[in-house]
């Protein structure tokens, strides 16, 4: 392990069919008004909706909603909750959905109390500055959806419509949800669509980690651990999405890619994050299936920059056989193995899918942030990278 590191997660998980049974429990121990935040209304029709809600009455809390909260949730949206919360001086904010409800209400939180002379989103999501102490309102989370791992970290993910501007940032500890409730049913009734979008998700967070650094470290082997759990679940809930063992096991991946112990030690990347984020800003696509539709063609780009690491991927997890083959041989045929299990799993390959147009892509490149891992890339690389997945 070359570097050092400090590892802490104070989110509490509640795991399983009978998971919800704890919410009140958790709600017991905060105030009496609770900010209930959801999507565009699936949780209603599924019964979710319902039984939290009774839940919440059980407990005598006064509930405030705040719903319609999209995919790439939007800065305004955001601002809404925020207004709702301090406005009502809110207890609590309880997320039930997926990614984007979890990741905009920590951007509430964060907003509720804010009195920069900033403006919030410049001064979090693109200064990246520190919290500064500021009040801050507790989370809980109900998960329908997975990919993201929002509901065990600290990330929020967040969008200015008006300037075209996707950023995301990890806050520390004040805004990790205190509680998450995963029931693998709850993701039952979301379309395959979404569902292979969200398995593309937790594989680009473990990616986006793991191929970093030279040296032999431990957090590599539990990557690859999960990595290769994702996969074998994946193909068999793509075959049968009611899987129960299939999808919880997709399900408790995605929490653990993120939830800060595949971090560990590891330099990352999260370059092919910061184009999707730009990506999706001009286009509004799915998070998942605009890191697929990337993933592919930058990885090819930079290989050589860490070909030993993407030959030990090729090999590990895609079981390539290098008898007879150059390094950059197998590191290819790695990659070419994920490809071939994306389009497998009928994961969206290309830009043009997503609805980008060439002319595009010179914007989106030109408004990326630049990081990297093994290659530093400009945004005239990116350009070319952009290119290259365009059909």
């Amino acid at each position: 392990m070359k570097f050092d590191f400090t590892f802490e997660n104070p989110t509490k998980i509640y795991f399983g069919k009978n998971s919800l049974d704890n919410l009140e429990t958790e709600l017991n121990k905060y105030g009496k008004k609770i900010l209930l935040a959801y999507g565009g209304g699936s949780i209603k029709k599924n019964g979710i909706y319902d039984k939290v809600v009774a839940i919440l009455k059980k407990c005598n809390k006064e509930v405030f909603e705040c719903s319609n909260i999209l995919p790439n949730p939007a800065l305004s949206k955001m601002l809404e909750g925020a207004k709702i919360i301090k406005d009502n001086n809110i207890d609590l904010i309880l997320a039930v959905g997926g990614g984007s409800v979890i990741d905009c209400v920590k951007g509430m939180s964060v907003a509720a109390y804010y009195e920069g002379e900033d403006e919030v989103f410049k001064r979090y999501w693109i200064d990246f500055k520190p919290l500064d102490g500021q009040k801050i309102v507790p989370i809980g989370t109900v998960l329908t959806m997975v990919g993201t791992g929002s509901e065990m970290d600290g990330g929020s993910v967040i969008s200015d419509t008006v300037n075209k501007i996707k950023s995301g940032r990890v806050f520390p500890e004040p805004l990790y949800p205190r509680f998450s409730i995963l029931n693998p049913e709850y993701t039952f009734t979301i379309s395959k669509y979404q569902m292979v979008s969200g398995i593309f998700d937790c594989m680009s967070h473990l990616m986006e980690q793991y191929f970093s650094g030279d040296d032999d470290n431990t957090t590599d082997y539990v990557i690859e651990g999960i990595y290769k759990s994702v996969i074998h679940s994946a193909k068999i809930a793509v075959k049968n999405p009611l899987d129960y063992e299939a999808r919880s096991n997709i399900m408790w991946c995605a929490t653990l890619a993120l939830c800060g112990i595949p971090g560990c030690s590891k330099e990352q990347d999260w370059e092919v994050h910061n184009i999707e984020h730009q990506l999706s800003a001009y286009t509004n696509c799915a998070h998942g299936m605009g890191l697929c539709a990337i993933s592919m063609p930058y990885y090819r780009y930079i290989y050589k920059y860490g070909l030993d690491k993407f030959v030990r991927f090729a090999k590990v997890i895609w079981g390539v056989d290098d008898t007879g083959k150059s390094k950059e041989q197998v590191a290819l045929e790695g990659i070419d193995c994920m490809e071939k299990f994306a389009k497998e799993c009928e994961m969206v390959t290309t830009l043009k899918e997503l609805g980008a147009t060439k002319e595009m892509l010179p914007d989106i490149a030109n408004s990326c942030f630049l990081g990297g891992g093994y290659k530093k890339v400009t945004h005239e690389e990116i350009l070319e990278i952009l290119k290259q997945c365009y059909e």
